[in-house]
């Protein structure tokens, strides 16, 4: 059975993005220390809140 899926609703619901969590280490300039860190926490994908909220990273320094 097929169902007719409206564009207006999908459009208004909230859909998490996510990402491979070495682009977004690369992407956000993440060591690798801190990208392998990541990948013990939440596996090789995770949504950007999940990587936002537990990226750290090192203060460079003059």
């Amino acid at each position: 059975m097929t169902k007719h899926i409206d564009k207006q609703s999908t459009e208004k619901s909230a859909f998490k993005k996510v990402w491979n969590v070495s682009e977004f280490a690369r992407r956000y300039r993440l060591d690798a220390r801190e990208e392998n860190r990541l990948l013990k926490l939440l596996g090789p994908f995770a949504s950007e809140q999940e990587l936002l909220m537990n990226a750290t990273r090192t203060p460079i320094f003059r």
